[in-house]
């Protein structure tokens, strides 16, 4: 164990009982090459997710009395102790290999990378295609109707098998080097959920290099609520026009 580093990681949970134990499970065993600083924040989960996590005893849970969306609930963590890295993770992440560790080891050997994402995976295997390059009008709403638009966005038919630079990391998983992450003092907390994983990469980008990393993976059961509800397709709309104006005219 490289005892000299310490990293660190938060979950975002609401109502996710069902599935949280496999993420934090997944976490807290596979670990061992840094030691960790482990955080769950609850956004006022009503289905006993905090009680739940808090009986596995390997985090520490971080119970809020309101729920403060995605970007704001990870922010809580500014104001604990934290590692030289961070990862942000979702509650649907799983995965049996020491990821941590090995993303951590390719930052050491980077420097100049400030943010990267590994390789997310369906449950059977099989790549999840999600964007990378910069949000824009026409991939945020054309591409939903243009399969050329959507894959230039996704990178659909790219092959990537060496760490390259992208343009949008996904908050389902990604790791930030800590004194970025405080510098840009987190998430935007305008978006209460959606694309604050784009703002903060864009963000990021100022900083140094963001990375996908692709001989790293971990597997994903992606919900894709926005495309099933009626109420989070209205705040992805939201989010996305919250986007576009703060970053009208703006270029890397």
């Amino acid at each position: 164990m490289r005892d000299n580093i310490t990293v660190s990681a938060s979950v975002v949970t609401y109502n996710d009982k069902d599935q949280i134990a496999a993420t934090v499970k997944s976490v807290a065993e596979n670990t061992q090459g840094y030691p960790l600083k482990f955080y769950v924040i609850d956004n006022a989960s009503t289905d006993g997710t905090a009680d739940f996590v808090e009986s596995l005893g390997v985090a520490t849970v971080l119970r809020q009395t309101k729920n403060l969306g995605f970007g704001a609930a990870h922010n809580v963590v500014l104001g604990q102790e934290m590692g030289k890295y961070h990862f942000i993770i979702n509650p649907d992440i799983a995965f049996n290999t020491d990821v941590i560790s090995d993303m951590v080891d390719f930052f050491e050997n980077n420097p100049d990378v400030v943010m990267a994402m590994p390789r997310i995976l369906n449950p059977d295997g099989t790549e999840q295609k999600l964007p990378k390059e910069r949000p824009t009008f026409n991939r945020l709403y054309i591409g939903r109707l243009s399969n050329k638009i959507r894959s230039e966005y996704a990178w659909c038919n790219k092959d990537i098998t060496k760490p390259t630079e992208i343009n949008f990391c996904t908050g389902c998983f990604f790791c930030i080097r800590t004194d970025i992450f405080k510098k840009l003092c987190g998430f935007d907390k305008r978006y209460f959920m959606y694309l604050e994983d784009a703002d903060l990469t864009l963000m990021a980008k100022r900083k140094g290099k963001v990375m996908m990393l692709p001989q790293v993976s971990v597997t994903h059961a992606w919900g894709r609520e926005s495309s099933k509800s009626i109420k989070y397709l209205f705040i992805h709309i939201i989010s996305s026009f919250k986007f576009l104006f703060k970053w009208r005219g703006k270029f890397l």
